[in-house]
């Protein structure tokens, strides 16, 4: 959420940015709730401090023996009013905080122009895709052919959009997982957290989901309105909700594996082959919460730490950086992971590495108490390190051979016996 202070003394210099992102903002109820609360808020401070006034005068007219029948009747009105005033007051500021709810983050002053993803910019490139002196095939006939990855029994069991692993590559995941996790804990200092999979409606609001994305989401049916979680960055970074951290404890840097789901809305006839767009997935969350002049930093290295996996399992990739039409709903600054695949002939996502600034802390009261004294919000970041399912993707069209065989990375074998998946 915005700070909204913003809005309501650089509103014009707030439209302005939002234009990076191609946002136009409807300023005509933001003006007008707040000329109401303006309105409301003077009335009632003009009576308050006519009730203080008159409250006196009664003490010295009752003191001297004198009549105030008059002056309490008075008191009874204003009385009245300033409840009524008290109910418009807290009903004009639910409307300003549900509009408020509904605008994004101010881009990055570093985050490029462009109406999007076409227009994302490039960092850098990292590897070198692989040159086969045979066509490649793309991860989908190379699982079926091995009898190892199934969408069809999927479709029986649940519906489209979901897939069976089975032998060996359902170990290759396993053992990705461990990777990512033992890398990010033992070598970069992230703390593991285990987390519910299943979170609340304020939960999500936190983070940003609700009330925008509510259609993207798996809600249960039943006496608890619980939400499947589309990501682990939504437990994650609600476990500092409502808390007051000391300037020792920062920055926090917590890792989770949690599988994550989706309904994709939007997405029809999109990635419908394979494992790239699914419902449920498997990924490893970093969550970083820090000072707010350490997040520029932060976010360099969370991205760096995401990076690694891909230069351990030695995969071609680059580092975009989002361009504002581009740029999710909370995010401040977005940096893609694209890996190459080769059964595609392009690079294709598999992390979003983001620094989402005070945006997420203002909605989760997420504070920390400064040399000050005084709390203050704190910023919050976050990236995928990496989506699983994607990761297992881009293993199985950049080692394969000829035959269809597929190596397992020099990386993965303490936690993989055998030199080939099939």
């Amino acid at each position: 959420m915005l700070d909204p202070r913003l809005l309501r003394g650089n509103l014009d210099e707030v439209c302005q940015r939002m234009k990076v992102r191609q946002v136009t903002i409807d300023t005509a109820p933001i003006l007008e709730l707040e000329a109401e609360r303006r309105a409301v808020q003077t009335e009632s401070e003009q009576l308050q401090a006519e009730r203080n006034k008159t409250s006196r005068s009664i003490g010295q007219m009752r003191a001297k023996g004198e009549d105030s029948q008059a002056l309490m009747q008075r008191m009874q009105v204003v009385n009245e009013r300033l409840e009524a005033l008290s109910a418009e007051l807290a009903r004009i500021q639910a409307a300003q905080e549900d509009l408020m709810m509904r605008l994004p983050n101010l881009p990055h002053a570093s985050v490029p122009e462009g109406k999007g993803e076409e227009d994302n910019v490039e960092v850098r490139r990292v590897g070198q895709p692989a040159s086969f002196a045979f066509a490649a095939r793309d991860h989908v006939d190379l699982g079926e052919a091995s009898g190892l990855l199934d969408a069809e029994v999927a479709v029986k069991l649940t519906g489209a959009r979901f897939t069976v692993l089975r032998g060996t590559l359902a170990r290759l995941q396993r053992a990705l997982i461990q990777l990512m996790l033992d890398t990010h804990t033992l070598q970069h200092g992230y703390q593991e957290v285990y987390v519910p999979y299943l979170v609340n409606a304020d939960s999500l609001r936190g983070t940003g989901q609700l009330p925008k994305f509510a259609d993207d989401l798996f809600r249960l049916q039943g006496e608890r309105p619980y939400y499947l979680i589309p990501t682990a960055e939504v437990p994650v970074t609600n476990l500092v909700r409502d808390v007051i951290l000391s300037e020792q404890e920062l920055p926090l840097r917590m890792v989770c594996h949690t599988p994550c789901f989706r309904s994709e809305a939007g997405s029809y006839g999109k990635d419908t082959r394979g494992m790239i767009r699914q419902h449920q997935f498997e990924k490893v969350e970093l969550v970083q919460v820090v000072r707010p002049e350490e997040s520029d930093q932060a976010l360099e290295a969370l991205t760096g730490h995401a990076e690694r996996i891909l230069q351990m399992l030695d995969l071609p990739y680059r580092v975009v950086s989002l361009c504002g039409g581009d740029l999710g709903f909370s995010a401040a600054k977005t940096y893609d992971l694209e890996v190459w695949l080769p059964g595609q002939q392009k690079y294709r996502e598999i992390s979003s590495c983001s620094s989402f600034e005070d945006f997420q802390a203002r909605r989760l009261r997420a504070r920390y108490r400064g040399s000050d004294g005084k709390p203050a919000l704190v910023h919050t970041l976050n990236g995928s390190a990496l989506a699983v399912g994607r990761t297992l993707v881009a293993i199985l069209e950049n080692y394969q051979d000829e035959g269809g065989r597929v190596a397992v990375p020099d990386a993965l074998k303490p936690w993989f016996s055998g030199t080939h998946l099939f």
